[in-house]
């Protein structure tokens, strides 16, 4: 018996092994099918940069690689968790972009995403935080849209960029930030559009959400989320969307927005200039809880009595300041001077209804969890 027992262990061990050889061909391809279609679109930055040798960590020409030559060089990794395909939207640093290539973007992002079940977006970092709130603002689709870069270019020795597009592209194919809007995904850490800011020139660990702390981390194979926007809750229904649907806003240019930053003794002249010049709003950065200087308030009274509305934020990076209602000057509570910006500007675009903007600043510009009793 104990001998029959062994041959019979044996025999089904062989047939086992017979099997996993020959039967998993077409079962490799159905599971190459299943996997997750990623889009990933290039517009250049420190990530496709070349530098002048492998230890010029700053010294070095940004936007020179294309994304199919970014995402090859991940290969095979990167095909056993998604099916990536590439566009290459443009090649430069990220502040070499304007609101109109912004506009272009989005229908980019859109279009890849009717295709696809995430899209990939690879910027320079130094407006990063301005591409991810605009895109979070205009995307209109709730797959999910990863934003990454890097800070040393792709040929030094210990550059991030690699790594940084791997993680956002295996971000992408989780699909676990479905609904969240658009994220950014550097140095392991996953962030969101609305709070995430540069706060260093030089450091891989550059990104930050403030007080809102990160979304959550990468940690090779695992994917961890700690938290979620707010808009999650609107996941599934009409609402989910923002009001800035592009493809309504007229095909026009769209408004001049501008930000004035104030310090002390701060004359008005710069507030005054961007009214003169034709600017539909400004966006103050102030000190502390939005404080402007006495020649700053006076010539911002005087735009506002021609018809510039105004968006006051702090210069300190953390805290709000919160609206108190007073005609043409909106309280752009914790948002950053740049993203109140860009919320301003697909405000007056979509409407010059003053109270309906200070709505959209109230609500989707500072989305809260609502909670219900």
């Amino acid at each position: 018996m104990r001998t029959l027992t062994r041959r019979s262990t044996v025999l089904l061990t062989l047939l086992t092994a017979a099997v996993g050889t020959t039967a998993p061909v077409a079962g490799a391809e159905q599971e190459k099918k299943a996997l997750p279609k990623v889009a990933v679109i290039g517009t250049g930055g420190t990530i496709a940069g070349v530098s002048k040798s492998r230890v010029s960590f700053q010294d070095y020409e940004a936007g020179k690689l294309p994304i199919a030559k970014l995402v090859g060089d991940l290969k095979p990794e990167v095909d056993s968790v998604a099916d990536v395909t590439t566009e290459q939207f443009g090649n430069k640093g990220s502040s070499g972009y304007s609101i109109a290539d912004y506009r272009r973007l989005t229908a980019t992002v859109d279009a890849q995403l009717e295709k696809n079940d995430a899209a990939v977006v690879t910027t320079g970092t130094d407006t990063m935080e301005e591409f991810a709130y605009w895109l979070d603002l205009t995307v209109r689709s709730d797959k999910p849209v990863i934003l990454t870069g890097a800070m040393r270019p792709w040929t030094v020795i210990g550059t991030d960029a690699p790594a940084n597009l791997y993680n956002a592209i295996h971000l992408a194919a989780s699909r676990k930030t479905t609904c969240y809007g658009t994220v950014l995904m550097l140095n392991d850490q996953i962030q969101a559009a609305r709070e995430v800011r540069k706060t260093n020139a030089l450091r891989m660990d550059t990104f930050t959400s403030g007080d809102s702390g990160e979304l959550g981390v990468i940690d090779q194979d695992n994917i961890r989320l700690n938290r979620a926007p707010a808009r999650v809750q609107k996941c599934g229904k009409k609402t989910w969307k923002t009001p800035f649907d592009l493809d309504r806003i007229a095909k026009k240019a769209l408004p001049k927005i501008e930000i004035a930053y104030s310090y002390q003794d701060a004359s008005g002249d710069a507030v005054k200039a961007f009214a003169d010049s034709g600017a539909d709003g400004v966006v103050t950065a102030g000190t502390g809880a939005g404080g402007i200087s006495p020649a700053m308030s006076k010539a911002r009274e005087d735009a506002v009595k021609n018809g510039v509305l105004f968006a006051a934020t702090t210069r300190t990076g953390n805290g709000s300041v919160y609206d108190d209602h007073t005609d043409g000057v909106i309280g752009a509570e914790d948002l950053t001077a740049q993203k109140a910006r860009l919320l301003l500007l697909l405000s007056l675009a979509a409407t010059d209804d003053q109270s309906q903007i200070r709505k959209w600043f109230a609500t989707l510009g500072t989305a809260q969890f609502i909670t219900r009793r």
